[in-house]
């Protein structure tokens, strides 16, 4: 992730942010609040929680994201999300398509409900189970069949699970839901990997053209209709916890 650059984003993925207005309406900020924005990019949504008066600091794993979110005038900063420092500075926490990246939830939630005041809320949507599975079952099979080893695999948990990992690090769960989100790729399956596979793309070293060539194959049956038209099978979870009086 730490990776891409905003050009590139705003090329392939800028469907990723504007995906998000459903979980900010969830988040519901208001004027005068402080909001922790966790994975804030190049800081789309964090503009405009910002634009809803609440005072926002953006964090980001990419100094280049983190760049351009200040670049819009934001208060971001590169932090690394598996280590947050802040305590009990926040009257929520936001975060949209960034924590399925986070390695260690376990220290992600620890830091959360830490940089949270009491009563505060945490509010987000990454990838849920069953996120892209399509096509990870396709990088995974050319991978293979290269004799390459697997991927890092990314965190993508049932909602049961979720709300069960959220309770134990002392949140009240209000609403949790897995959704299923067919999305359009506006460069196709190819921009898609460029940006979201450049590291498992970078190992394949002169045979990277021909493993993305068959990574399409394998997928067009599935994923491009007859337009050539490429959608994304992504699976969302998302949510609104409360932090726990006294935690």
């Amino acid at each position: 992730m730490n990776t891409w650059t905003s050009d590139s984003y705003r090329e392939h993925a800028a469907f990723v942010p504007s995906l998000g207005a459903a979980v900010l309406e969830l988040l519901a900020p208001r004027p005068g609040e402080r909001i922790l924005d966790v994975g804030c990019g190049e800081g789309t949504l964090t503009q405009q929680i910002a634009d809803r008066g609440a005072a926002v600091v953006g964090i980001d794993s990419s100094q280049e994201m983190v760049d351009a979110a200040r670049a819009r005038g934001l208060d971001a900063r590169l932090v690394d999300a598996g280590a947050l420092a802040f305590e009990k500075e926040f009257d929520a926490v936001f975060s949209n398509a960034a924590l399925h990246w986070v390695r260690n939830h376990d220290a992600l939630l620890d830091g959360i409900a830490r940089a949270l005041r009491y009563g505060g809320r945490f509010v987000a949507e990454f990838g849920g189970h069953g996120n892209v599975a399509a096509i990870e079952a396709a990088i995974e099979g050319v991978l293979a069949r290269r004799g390459l080893p697997p991927r890092i695999r990314r965190y993508y948990p049932g909602d049961d699970e979720y709300r069960a990992r959220l309770t134990v690090h002392g949140f009240t769960v209000q609403q949790i839901a897995l959704i299923p989100r067919p999305t359009p790729l506006p460069t196709g399956i190819r921009g898609w990997l460029g940006i979201f596979e450049r590291a498992t793309l970078d190992r394949l070293g002169a045979d990277r053209e021909s493993a993305v060539d068959e990574i399409e194959e394998r997928l067009r049956p599935a994923l491009c209709d007859a337009n050539g038209g490429w959608r994304a099978d992504y699976v969302r979870l998302r949510f609104s916890a409360i932090k726990d009086s006294g935690l």
